[in-house]
């Protein structure tokens, strides 16, 4: 009695279409990736050589340039985030950011598992001040929209306490990346005590938003055009405020109070 092997044969020409639907899906991604980022690297060189100066030359006040700068960042990055979701780079979804148009003098505080996470954010804030690593002072794309936009650069601890607090003063609202890079996947993240230490010395409280990337896309361990079998998936979600006060009444120093806001934040940003 014969057998037929049809069968798998039949299975496997079925596979094959869809198997080569994803993979020109994923090249598609590649080039989809590339080119945001090529409009992205254009337009910090245009915004930085074109649009930055003239709002500088119209503005009456570094305040005013500042503000309108900001206003600037959030349009570009706005646009850019609408731009990779139509070419289908990514996919994304904000949850609770109606929060955030009503946050006045607070720090903002998020995990960071991908290189576009200040860009997302960035994009649904009315004003934001932010805590730069001293790399991007010296990246041509991004070195003068950020000194014009008045961001404090975090290689100069002597004034930075200084600096955030004058900025909440101005019921300004700044974010801050407390794991200070990007997040690893497969280990255990860690928080630096920075954020915490702004918060108590300035007594401000705190809002925390939570990033999700299904699967990881854009992590410090890999290039731009690694990109995943799959679209990754970005959620975004603002959560409750942090209160400053009871970390401070409830410790014997400011460094004390410090330590256990920075336990519960990473209790907070990285739940289980």
């Amino acid at each position: 009695m014969s057998s037929h092997p049809s069968s798998p044969k039949s299975n496997d020409s079925e596979s094959l279409p869809v198997l080569l639907v994803k993979k020109s899906n994923q090249y598609w991604r590649v080039f989809a990736t590339g080119l945001c980022f090529s409009i992205f690297g254009i337009g910090g060189l245009l915004l930085s050589f074109l649009v930055v100066p003239m709002i500088a030359a119209l503005s009456s006040s570094i305040t005013e340039r500042e503000l309108r700068v900001q206003r600037l960042i959030r349009f570009s990055f706005n646009s850019f985030c609408r731009i990779m979701k139509f070419t289908g780079a990514i996919d994304y979804e904000f949850v609770g950011t109606e929060l955030l148009q009503q946050d006045r003098n607070c720090l903002i505080v998020a995990n960071h598992p991908s290189l576009i996470d200040y860009v997302l954010i960035a994009s649904q804030l009315p004003q934001c001040d932010c805590l730069v690593k001293a790399a991007v002072w010296a990246n041509p794309f991004m070195k003068r929209i950020v000194r014009a936009a008045g961001y404090i650069p975090n290689h100069s601890p002597e004034d930075l306490l200084e600096r955030c607090e004058e900025r909440f003063q101005r019921g300004n609202v700044l974010l801050v990346f407390p794991e200070g890079t990007r997040t690893t996947p497969g280990i255990e993240p860690s928080l630096q005590r920075g954020a915490a230490q702004i918060a108590t010395r300035t007594q401000t409280d705190l809002r925390v938003i939570h990033i999700t990337v299904s699967p990881s896309f854009l992590t410090k361990e890999k290039k731009w055009y690694h990109v995943p079998d799959t679209k990754p998936f970005f959620h975004v979600e603002v959560k409750g405020k942090i209160e400053i006060t009871p970390f401070i009444e409830g410790a014997n120093n400011l460094t004390s109070s410090a330590r256990q806001l920075n336990r519960h934040l990473s209790e907070t940003i990285f739940p289980q």
